[in-house]
């Protein structure tokens, strides 16, 4: 007999194991492409925070905002107030990392610009992911325990947006970071060489987006195959 959350569970690693070791891989991808491209500077010698305002304007954006953020790698665009956040990491460093970091956030700002159906469709999906992420799983034990099937299935279908969510995901991040190394070479921020170097970083993230829905999908599973089995679960 098995309660989630109060007993261990082996099969839980069956289902979680592999997209965990690929969130593993991911972040090392991440931190490793980053480090390596922090330490080489664009020859123009600007910095984020400069990239970002040129970015901005050759993209008729000039409105949008930029704010700084506590943390490393916290950048992102934010639609709802039109504001760029930057790190400091980012917007004081002159690193070829910086500069495709930061065209990948205008890449966002001209998605929302643009009203990119997948970018609005995320965004307006954004207040029920952050409900069903936590109630789901809390509907789902509750009804386990009560052994209430209509209960815990509901759970399931909660968690499920959390799924759904990071599959909308994948084509706006990628569609940001394909606008982002089209515009570096465009207005000629970086040259030719050291648009690979910005390219490995934005498809070292790309990455991590890949494993969170791997995450997801895999818990997603997990929930039903317990479901799966909720009939005979208590006839002993």
């Amino acid at each position: 007999m098995f309660f989630p959350g109060f007993y261990f569970d082996p099969m839980y690693f069956v289902f979680a194991l592999p997209a965990l070791l690929l969130a593993f891989y991911a972040q090392f991808k991440v931190q490793s492409a980053y480090r390596k491209y922090s330490r080489v500077a664009n020859r123009l010698g600007i910095t984020g925070l400069e990239a970002a305002r040129r970015l901005l304007s050759a993209s008729g954006l000039s409105y949008v905002s930029i704010e700084g953020i506590p943390g490393e790698m916290t950048d992102h665009y934010d639609p709802r107030t039109k504001t760029l956040r930057l790190s400091a990491g980012v917007a004081r460093s002159n690193s070829v990392a910086a500069l495709g970091i930061v065209a990948h956030e205008v890449g966002h700002a001209i998605q929302d610009a643009n009203a990119y159906m997948p970018l609005r469709l995320r965004s307006g999906l954004v207040p029920v992911v952050n409900i069903g992420s936590w109630l789901g799983p809390i509907l789902f034990v509750i009804g386990w325990i009560l052994n209430a099937f209509d209960l815990a299935l509901l759970g399931v279908i909660a968690f499920a947006g959390s799924a759904i969510f990071a599959l909308i995901t994948l084509p706006v991040e990628w569609n940001a970071s394909e606008r982002a190394l089209k515009m570096l070479r465009r207005t000629g921020l970086v040259a030719e060489d050291e648009l690979e170097g910005a390219k490995s970083v934005l498809s070292a993230a790309a990455l991590t987006y890949v494993a969170a829905l791997a995450q997801a999908i895999s818990t997603l599973l997990y929930y039903i195959f317990l479901l799966s089995g909720f009939g005979g679960r208590r006839r002993e």
